[in-house]
């Protein structure tokens, strides 16, 4: 089988027809120029080139020929550039898991930023509850993973990305909308729309930990895994909930989101999560852009102060 080289020597000669000039542009010789060729004829066994003492000309076989050398050499250097930039980060593909929650905030401007930044790679994003994040990871299904804490494989490394604060879901016809803030004890004799267990471990654990040191256990009347599920019964009257800061992205009418007041500052935190030993080129840049936009999303004390959330998605709704 021919070589590039030769496919080089030949391509060089078919443009210029002739040995001299083709072997100035390759800087060779003439001598070795020569016999590549010679030797693609004798692996094509055809003769590519009509030789005179004052000229050089294409066979038929040759002009054919020159179309596909040209191909082959543009798509081998295409693939090296190719192979070049992957290794550098500049191309190829990452996949990322993601829970339904962290889509409504940080996801959103994760993707928007490694768009930016990395315009010519490709994200596979991959929906899925944390622990399947983690059997993903372990795997090589997904090269990073945002999820719930805790992560506890072994070999994974992971930092916070986002912390929420937690709100108070209420049905916009409730008593309890009016306040501008609730507390633990507005949920002792309410209806409770809870999480699920294993779906939404996560949210599942924190809330019964929140009633737990408050020695209030409401009355579960639904346990759901997603949040625009639990919201949307909310709004039918079912009962109240306790969601993410993030579930205001959601907008769902006929829902108030209350700041809730804790003895003990409790949040939801979001983590990317990776194994250690993984060679995608791409995971630091990433990892890097995940630094930044957690770092953007990291809640100041003073807007903390002056922004009620609540109030801000009031304001929206009524201008709508």
């Amino acid at each position: 089988m021919f070589d590039l080289n030769q496919l080089r020597c030949f391509v060089a000669v078919a443009e210029e027809l002739h040995f001299g000039r083709a072997a100035a542009r390759l800087n060779m010789t003439q001598p070795p120029l020569s016999r590549q060729v010679q030797i693609l004829e004798r692996i094509l066994d055809v003769a590519l080139f009509e030789r005179t003492s004052r000229s050089v000309r294409l066979t038929p076989a040759g002009q054919s020929f020159l179309a596909e050398a040209r191909r082959i050499l543009k798509q081998a250097e295409g693939a090296a550039l190719l192979a070049r930039r992957v290794a550098a980060g500049q191309a190829g593909a990452i996949g990322i898991g993601f829970t339904a929650t962290s889509a409504y905030s940080f996801l959103p401007d994760l993707v928007s930023a490694c768009r930016r930044q990395l315009p010519d790679v490709t994200l596979v994003l991959r929906e899925m509850v944390s622990g399947d994040q983690v059997e993903s990871l372990a795997s090589g299904q997904i090269d990073a993973g945002l999820l719930r804490p805790p992560v506890v494989q072994a070999g994974t490394a992971n930092f916070r990305v986002a912390e929420e604060r937690l709100m108070a879901a209420v049905p916009a016809d409730h008593p309890l909308a009016a306040a501008p803030r609730l507390s633990l004890r507005d949920f002792a004799a309410a209806p409770f729309i809870m999480y699920a267990p294993h779906e939404a471990r996560y949210f599942h654990d924190l809330v019964i930990e929140l009633f737990a040191r408050s020695g209030l256990l409401p009355d579960y009347v639904q346990h759901l895994s997603q949040i625009h599920s639990i919201l949307a019964l909310v709004r039918s009257g079912l009962g109240l909930s306790i969601v993410p800061e993030a579930a205001l992205q959601l907008q769902i009418r006929g829902v108030v989101l209350r700041p809730l007041d804790l003895s003990t500052p409790r949040s939801a935190e979001l983590y990317i999560a990776w194994r250690q030993d993984n060679d995608n080129p791409l995971l630091p840049l990433v990892l890097d852009i995940a630094r930044d936009v957690a770092e953007q999303h990291r809640p100041t004390d003073a807007s903390d102060a002056s922004i009620d959330p609540a109030i801000e998605l009031e304001r929206h709704q009524s201008d709508r």
